[in-house]
This record gives C-alpha cells, structure tokens and sequence, in this order.
C-alpha cells in the first residue's frame, strides 16, 4: 500500500473512508471500535510489595537469610536479629531508589490537543481528541496543536511547528501538493501531512486523520520508549559482577572452614558458626548503602552546577561515557533563529557591523520590519522565528521597531504562500506608496528589473543576479537561511495584486541561522580532551547541521556528515563499522537515534544522549545515560532522562563527566577501604580455625564494624574532594572490573596487615585463658585498625606527611565518632551482653590503640617501597 503523502487528498479520504464524505455517526463508532481511543497506552508497573522482594534476590543477601535463620536455630538470636535488620533496612532503601514513576507515556497523552475541531454531521464541533478516530476531518486555525496524524486536504499559508518531533528549529510551510515517487520520505519532507504532538504557527488547514493513538508517530516514539531497557552503569555491572564472584568465594571458603572445623573435632555447631562469621566477614552488607549515599551526595553538588539527577546511577556513569551524541537544536544551539549577516551592494555586513547612518542598510533594516506579520512586546515574541529574527535586530539597535510599524502602517497585502515564495505589504513612505517583498532570494530576482546599489537604482544585470546567486548559495552551505528583500513604487490608491509583485527593485539578503551557544566550542574541545567522542544527531538538513557543527569544532570534514537516508537500508553490523566514521546525522528519525546510540554501545562504549524534543525520547531512553534540556526540552524528554540540564547548557555535561569520574573514583577509595578490611577479618578467622582457636569474631562483632564504624570512613572517602586531574584520563573500558590486578593487590597487602595486627590483639587477649578477652581485643582492635585505614586508602601514594592528609574534614570526623563509638562499646559494662565483650583494662585499652594505630605507619611505608620501584622501572 503507497505511504499517504504520495495520494492524493481525495485518493486518501476513499482509502480510509471509502468515500469523498465526512464520516456518519454509525462509521464513527465503528471506527472507534476498530482503531480503539486516541490515546497512548501504558503498561504496567511493579508493585510496591515486587519491588521490595526483589531486593533479596541477590544471592549475597540470600547468604545472609541463611546465616541469620541458621543463627536463629542454634540459640543466638542477637546475631540472627542484627543480620535481618540489616538486610530488611538495604531492602526498603532499595525499594524507595527503584520506585520511579515512569511519567514519559504520560507526558506523551498530553500531546494531544486537550480539544479539536472536527467535522460530524455535516456540522465543525469541539470534541476530545480522545474521541477522534480515523476517518475525522479536523480544521486547524494558527495556534491550534494537532491532535491526530493525518493528511491534508486544503490548506491556506500553512506553517507548523514540527521541532518536538523533527527537532528542526523552523516552521515547516505545508502544502495539499501529493508528493511524487514511491521511495519512503523523511518525516520533515512529508510536506502533506501533519503529526499529533506539532501545532500550527501560521495559517489555516483541513485534514483528514489517518492514524490516532499508538499508530501516529508520537504513538511509535512511546513503542519504542516502552521497548528501550534501562541501561546499567559500569559501576552496576561491575557491583554486579563482584557480587557473583564474591558469593562463589564465600561459597568455598565457607565450605572449606566448614569442614576443616569437622575434620578436627569440632561440633557442626561451632562449625558452622566459624562458617557464618567467615560469610558475615566477607560480605560489605552496606556496600549498596554507601554506593547510594556517596551518589546522593554528588547529586546534591551537581544540582548547584545545574544538573539534575534522576537516576543516582547516572552520576557514575556520566563519568564513564566515551560517546555524547548530541541533539542540534536547542543543545548545542541556542534554538532561536538569529539574523547573521545583512547583505546589500552586494557585501556581506555582519549584524555586528550594520550601520543605520548607511541609506541602504537602514532601508533593509525597515522593509525587514514592515514586511513582517510577527511581534515582540515586552520580551514576548509572538510569530515565525525567521521573522522574530528579523525584529529582534531592532533591539541590538537600540530602536523600537513598533515605533516604525506606526509611522508606516500596512495598508494593503498579500500573504505568503509556499507557491509564490514570498509575501508583500503597502506603506507609505515618505510621502510615496511603497509595496515592499519578502522571500526567496532566486524567485525575487527572477522578478526583479532593477537594484539599488550604494544609493543609486539602476538596471539589474546578468552579472549582478550571478553574484547574487552565488553569494546566496554561499550563505546556504553555512547553514544560513537566506530571505531577500525588494521594492517598487506603486498607485495609492490600489490594493495589492498578484500582478503588482514584478518589475522589483532588488535590495539586498539577509541571513539567518540558529546559532551556537556561546559555551559549545570550549566544552566540545573540553570533551576531546578527556577522550570522549563528541557526536551530532539531528532531524535539520545537513547542510545546517555540518555548518554548526564546523563552527563548534565537531566536524573536520564534509565526508564526516550523512544524512538518515544513508543508514536505512544498513544492517546492524554494517552500521557499528559507518558511525566510526561519522560525527553528523542529519535528517534522522527516532528510529535512526536508536540505531546509531546502540551501535555506538555495542562497540563497547558508554554512549550519553542529549536533546529536547520528544522525538529524543527513545533515544534518551537507549542511551546508557540520557540528557534532557530543563528549559526547553518537552516533558517527555524529560521523563525518558537520567539527567536534567536546567541552564540547557551543554558545558554542563562535560562539568557532569567531570563530577562523575570524581565520583566513581571515590567509590573506589571507599571499596577498597571496606574490601580491604573484610580481607584482614577473613584472614583473621581463616587463621583461627587453621590453628584450631576458637572463632575470634561473633557475627554481631563484625556487622558492628561493618554497619557503624565501617559506613562513616567510607561515606567520607566517597566525599574526597574533587579535583580537575581526572579530566586528563580517558575514559575508562566499560569492561573494565573495578576489581583489576593492582586493585586486588592493595586489597591483599591492605588486608594481610589489618589482619594480622587483629591476630596479634587475640592471640595477646588469649594468653590470659580468657577468650571473650581475646575476642574483644581482636574486634576493638581490628575497628580501630579499620577507621585508621581509612587515611591509608585517600591515595596510592603516601599521604601521612602531605596536606591531603587532612584536606577531607568528613573523614577525621568520621575517625573521631568511630573511635568513640568502640570505646564505648568495650568501656561501658551496660553492652557486654548485646555486643559480645568485656570491659578492657587501661592498659589493654593502650594496647589496642597501639596495634591499631601501627596499620599507618606500616602500609605507608609500603607504599612509599612500591612508589620508589615504580620510579625506577620508569
């Protein structure tokens, strides 16, 4: 069956009708009862009770259950107590963090027009777009959104607003002209046809509907938002990854404390007690806590840096992408059309340049003004942004432009139309009737028999209309939409005709574009520099989009552009080798942005999208992380985001990459202080139970450490203080684990000596005969020797005689109360029974404080060993 916009209106009306006629009352029920309402459909969400049962699907946690009911059945509720309540409260956090309401398919229903115009009964009545159906002729006046797709029937200076679905910046004049061919048509040519979710800027229509509900395209973009995954960060994958090698380790390691306990002689009881302090060790039950935390925190400093965050994994992530790929409009540009150049005897002036003491310019200046059907009062631009552009020139002058719309008032016209080209108005100037056209720069001069040129009207030559033209075709290959101006002295007392607008006087161009945010040149080179691709996808033409591109320092060379046509007919595979070589797509729809973000992504990088209109939407939604404009960006771009700009700035994304990577390199301070610390308690109870002494932690000692004195150091390393070195590395392998070699080796030569100082403190306490005094030393010990770490891991160098020492107030805090709280604990006789201990001497207490405190003097000296070698090898 041929696409719509390539039959004719009437060809249409019988295609879907089957007649020339509106629709009667039965075909309209019919039709509702065949097509359905015209509205997006939802889909279900998870319960609040699913979402929290999902929480203990992770089989670290699962670990956990089992300990504490196992715990339970042999008599030491306190341990089985403190385990639940601890799972239960990383449960609920879990919980409120996944429950986001999914508002983009909302957004999307508000699209359409809350009310339309539609012919029923021979009669134009307002109805619901919700009750609109297939088969409806709807009429549109200026300012009216579109309800429904549909092809148009009759039209009268059409323009419409297509930028949410298109992105292109200008109004698209519509015509009832069917267009030729059989090939499929980019969206923003189909110039016969209107889109739900667009509304009408200039003129009047009658169109038939041809699609409502899921089948418009705002109905495909919600599809296909329904059909786009959430994306996980590095960070999650490698949580996850860790996760399930931990768990297997536990596994063994249990097993094998487990039966070497037997194998000597123990009971299956002490055994597996042995079993669940090993387990309890070697989970960081607040490790998805801390991540949480460390992320609200850094979404809190990049809100003041006006960037919101709606999924906390995306501050990590922003730090891991490799690929932006960028709207156009409204990102990287200023999505406000701008007069550029002025162009009369045949020079280009910049609209920096223009000089009202220059006759010619200062007649551009006020033929641009009155040959103009917008306005702009107070701020408030109402009309067509080529138009607005061209007023807005006046505020640059510092002169009012209403002040001369009332001096030369409009007497007569003739509007524009998409067939003539251009637009004409009556004044009387000076004294002189005076009809002054607008339009299309090839079509005035094929009309035009004169030119003023410094001053002086004079036929117009051959000559004059070549370079004209080739100046105009300059201004085209910049990007720049190009209107031309003329004139000629007409009868007073007539009204303007068709006939009037020949025998002109041409008078000169001026050009246009949407320009660049001032920002977008620094933070594209800014983004190469850390080694991120910076990539343009756009629904404007390509030469526009290879213009801006150019100008802001993403596009070297022509070659480097295409437009969406290129890759329809690719395959996947085909695709991920095209986009290697690629920095623009024009002319792309949101299928297209799906395609080129996934193909980015399975060629192994963490791709951010940027934009604003819905047609971004899916894309957002694809991308690893998605980036909305908070200013102008739709609500459903926003909702279909994991990051909202509220300044539309996209400097602020390369502030956020910089944020992110700060970030994830504090989480990884923080992992490789809890990490370390588990391995010197592993290493502890491995020790006891290969030397057949007795368990030298209770669970509830270690899911103290791990919970209390273990989150705050780490909840302060992950808020270090950020620097701007980070920007100076690439971006990180998205397969890369956070559990590389030399990460696992500080965790081993970290933990063997939190572990052995924690050994020394039991075997010390156990010379006396008295194993809860040796089980006390050994856990007050090994907390302390825990939160002293925590200075340890600010830096792979030596920090202990530097100012980073002390540069992170949270951290000495969190050592202050740390060390209190277990002083505490092991001081006051009140919590000997819930914590496992008894009151040590002063003299142990000193003891204590000594081991603990000799982790610093030790791993600092190692780390000064391992950077003298690493100096030398160099």
């Amino acid at each position: 069956m041929k696409e719509y916009y390539h039959m004719t209106g009437e060809e249409v009306c019988q295609s879907v009708n089957g007649t020339l006629e509106p629709l009667t009352e039965s075909q309209v029920k019919e039709h509702i009862a065949k097509y359905g309402r015209n509205e997006i459909e939802t889909v279900g969400k998870k319960s609040v009770l699913q979402l929290f049962l999902e929480q203990f699907k992770d089989f670290l946690v699962i670990i956990l259950i089992i300990s504490a009911i196992v715990s339970g059945v042999l008599g030491d509720w306190e341990s089985a107590l403190v385990i639940l309540v601890v799972i239960t409260m990383n449960a609920v956090l879990g919980t409120v963090q996944t429950r986001k309401a999914e508002q983009s398919l909302e957004s999307l229903k508000k699209l359409s027009g809350p009310e339309a115009k539609v012919l029923r009964n021979g009669n134009v009545v307002l109805l619901p777009s919700t009750e609109i159906t297939v088969g409806d002729i709807v009429h549109l006046d200026a300012g009216d959104f579109i309800p429904a797709d549909g092809r148009i029937l009759e039209a009268a200076t059409l323009k419409v607003d297509e930028s949410a679905l298109t992105g292109e910046s200008v109004g698209v004049e519509k015509t009832t002209i069917c267009i030729k061919g059989e090939s499929e048509i980019a969206l923003g040519d189909r110039t016969n046809m209107l889109y739900s979710g667009s509304f009408v800027t200039y003129g009047r229509a009658t169109y038939i509907v041809t699609g409502i509900g899921m089948n418009t395209e705002v109905g495909k973009i919600a599809g296909m938002i329904q059909n786009a995954a959430d994306k996980k960060t590095p960070l999650q994958v490698n949580l996850d990854q860790f996760g399930q090698k931990l768990s297997i380790l536990i596994l063994i390691f249990c097993g094998v404390l487990f039966g070497v306990n037997i194998l000597q002689g123990g009971s299956v009881g002490d055994a597996f007690m042995f079993a669940v302090a090993l387990a309890v060790a070697a989970i960081p039950e607040a490790l998805s806590s801390i991540v949480t935390i460390v992320l609200s925190f850094g979404t809190q400093k990049m809100a003041k840096e006006n960037a919101i965050i709606r999924k906390l994994q995306a501050v990590e992530g922003l730090g891991s992408v490799s690929v932006i790929c960028s709207d156009k409009t409204g990102t990287l540009t200023q999505n406000k059309m701008t007069v550029e150049d002025y162009y009369v005897n045949k020079t280009r002036i910049s609209s920096e340049d223009i000089d009202m003491d220059s006759e010619i310019q200062r007649k551009l200046f006020t033929f641009s003004v009155l040959c103009n059907d917008a306005s702009n009062i107070d701020g408030v631009e109402i009309g067509d942004p080529t138009e607005t552009a061209l007023l807005n020139v006046g505020g640059k002058l510092d002169i009012n432009v209403e002040e001369i719309r009332a001096r030369y008032p409009r007497e007569s016209e003739i509007p524009f139309d998409s067939d003539r080209k251009m637009m004409s108005t009556k004044h009387t100037i000076e004294g002189i009737p005076v009809m002054v056209v607008k339009g299309a720069t090839d079509v005035l001069l094929s009309r035009a028999t004169q030119i003023m040129e410094n001053g002086i009207i004079r036929p117009i030559t051959k000559e004059d209309k070549q370079k004209i033209e080739e100046d105009n075709q300059k201004f085209s290959r910049e990007g720049l939409r190009v209107l031309g101006f003329a004139y000629k002295k007409v009868v007073d007392e007539w009204e303007l005709s068709y006939d009037d607008e020949n025998n002109l006087i041409f008078l000169g161009m001026i050009a246009m574009m949407d320009p660049p945010r001032e920002e977008s040149m620094a933070a594209v080179a800014e983004c190469k520099k850390a080694g991120i691709r910076p990539i343009m996808i756009t629904g404007d033409h390509k030469v526009t989009a290879a213009a801006i591109a150019k100008r802001i320092g993403i596009l070297q060379d022509e070659s480097e552009a295409c437009e969406g046509a290129q890759i329809e007919g690719m395959s996947d595979e085909e695709l991920q080798d095209f986009v290697e070589h690629i920095s623009v797509y024009a002319r792309v729809s949101p299928e297209h942005k799906i395609r080129i973000v996934r193909a980015w992504q399975e060629k192994g990088n963490v791709v951010a999208m940027t934009g604003d209109g819905v047609n971004d939407a899916p894309a957002l939604k694809q991308a690893d992380i998605g980036v909305a404009m908070g200013i102008t960006g739709s609500e459903v771009a926003k909702d279909a985001s994991a990051v909202v700009l509220t300044d539309d700035n996209f400097a602020t994304i390369v502030k956020s990459v910089e944020n992110g990577r700060n970030l994830y390199r504090n989480i990884k301070l923080a992992i490789l202080f809890l990490l370390s610390g588990n391995f010197g308690a592993i290493l502890a109870v491995l020790y006891a139970s290969v030397m057949n002494l007795p368990v030298p932690f209770a669970p509830v000692h270690l899911l103290f450490i791990n919970l209390l004195t273990d989150s705050l150091p780490a909840i302060a390393l992950g808020l270090e203080p950020h620097t701007k070195e980070v920007m100076l590395d690439k971006p990180r392998p998205m397969q890369e684990s956070i559990l590389t070699r030399s990460f696992l080796a500080r965790i081993g030569v970290d933990g063997f000596v939190i572990g052995a100082i924690s050994m020394i403190a039991f075997l010390i306490g156990y010379r006396s005969g008295n194993t809860t005094l040796a089980s006390t030393m050994a856990f007050a010990t090994l907390c302390l020797g825990r939160l002293v770490h925590g200075f340890n891991c600010k830096s792979d160098k030596p920090v202990i005689f530097t100012r980073r020492f002390f540069n992170n107030k949270y951290l000495l805090g969190a050592f202050a109360l740390g060390t209190i709280l277990v002083t505490l604990v092991i001081m006051i006789p009140g919590l000997q029974g819930l914590f496992k201990v008894q009151t040590l001497t002063i003299t142990q207490l000193l003891m204590v404080y000594f081991l603990a405190f000799l982790n610093l003097p030790v791993i600092q000296l190692i780390k000064t060993i391992q950077g003298y070698y690493k100096s030398r090898k160099k």
